[in-house]
């Protein structure tokens, strides 16, 4: 009678069924089923029941463990996990996500990994900034100072037959190979760069350089991201740190300074040198022009002379002498001829006298106003032409 039977309970005086009736049906009906296995019928003869009904019994609770074994090498395997079969301890197959069967204990044997879990590994702390480890964390720098670095390593697993088999201690392998990967490039750069403008750069070659690491044990870790938590230099020199670092702004500020007042000079120093440049070019172009003019000159009274040298020779006397005369205040008078007598005239007087009225003329004409404490150049008194008449004048006489 089923347990759903509606009739259940309601025979054998309204108490339970008999469980020990319950059990013999059902261990006749095995052996039934095992007798015909075996190509034999059940036999109930009197002396053997017991002996068959415990053979029947025991074929049964193996079958079910036989069952239970069978069953418990199911396995699920997420999407985010990988299922690395091992048979006898040794690396079988690597299982796709999904259900899954395996052989079941002790033959075989199977280990899940995560492979999209991150993990975290910190170097030169642990857990707080605060709480350092200066073991990990003192490093020297190309310049020879001693810096202190905390950092994060985050990694994940890309391969998990490797990451089981190639690594005894993973997380204490990632952070053996990122101390060794930081101190080598820490010791190729500067304390400053380090420090400041070249962070970036050093989480970036310490990444590549902690994956070639890892990549050349195999074990199956892909490095994700280095992260600076910290870089300073040590507590000991901090302070003189500062004060080196304040005169380095001091010596930027004045570096800066200093161009800005190159910045001032150098374009006005370059205005004048072009301006004297063309004060040079030009006085250079005027005086090969006047020495053109004086060659072309020379030659037209070259050719002058030529044709009559005498009057061309007294031209050229006279003009040199008015051009010398022109500048002096002394006034020369030829008494050749003369009876002697000579009327005082104070001609020197008279002709600067006649020069400044004609420098108050042309300085009115220019609008400038005449000023009477100006040194004036005497003109000169008698033209050629006037001079000639007058040696002629006492020739006659």
């Amino acid at each position: 009678m089923g347990l759903n039977d509606p009739q259940w309970g309601n025979k054998n005086d309204g108490g339970p069924p008999d469980l020990e009736e319950a059990f013999r049906n059902l261990n006749k009906k095995l052996e039934g089923f095992l007798g015909r296995m075996g190509g034999k019928g059940p036999k109930n003869t009197g002396s053997g029941g017991s002996s068959n009904g415990f053979a029947g019994g025991a074929g049964l609770i193996i079958v079910i463990v036989a069952l239970i074994w069978m069953a418990s090498g199911f396995y699920i395997v997420d999407a985010s996990q990988r299922g690395v079969v091992l048979r006898f301890g040794k690396y079988l197959e690597a299982t796709q996500p999904g259900p899954r069967w395996h052989l079941p204990f002790p033959i075989e044997s199977v280990e899940v990994v995560n492979l999209s879990q991150v993990r975290t590994v910190e170097v030169g702390y642990r857990d707080n900034v605060k709480n350092k480890m200066l073991k990990e964390s003192l490093m020297l720098t190309d310049d020879e100072n001693i810096i202190d670095i905390q950092f994060a390593v985050q990694y994940f697993l890309n391969d998990p037959a490797a990451y089981l088999f190639n690594n005894r201690m993973p997380d204490e392998n990632v952070r053996q190979a990122a101390e060794t990967a930081i101190r080598e490039v820490v010791g190729k750069n500067k304390m400053d760069f380090v420090l400041y403008e070249g962070r970036e750069q050093v989480a970036a070659a310490t990444t590549k350089l902690i994956q070639d690491i890892l990549d050349r044990y195999k074990s199956g870790i892909l490095i994700s991201k280095v992260t600076m938590q910290n870089a300073q230099p040590p507590e000991q020199v901090q302070a003189a740190f500062d004060d080196a670092v304040k005169a380095g702004q001091d010596r930027e500020r004045q570096k800066n300074e200093g161009q800005a007042y190159a910045n001032d000079v150098i374009p006005k120093a370059q205005g004048a040198a072009a301006r004297l440049m063309q004060e040079a070019d030009g006085y250079k172009q005027r005086v090969i022009a006047n020495a053109q003019g004086d060659a072309s000159r020379f030659k037209q009274i070259l050719v002058e002379y030529q044709k009559a040298p005498r009057v061309t020779r007294e031209r050229m006397y006279i003009d040199m002498m008015q051009q010398i005369m022109s500048s002096s205040s002394k006034v020369l008078v030829d008494q050749k001829g003369g009876n002697g007598s000579l009327l005082y005239l104070p001609l020197d007087k008279l002709i600067q006298k006649t020069g400044t009225s004609s420098l108050n003329k042309m300085q009115t004409a220019a609008g400038r106003p005449a000023n009477n404490n100006e040194q004036v150049a005497p003109q000169a008194p008698i033209d050629s032409a006037g001079l000639n008449a007058m040696r002629r004048d006492r020739g006659a006489r």
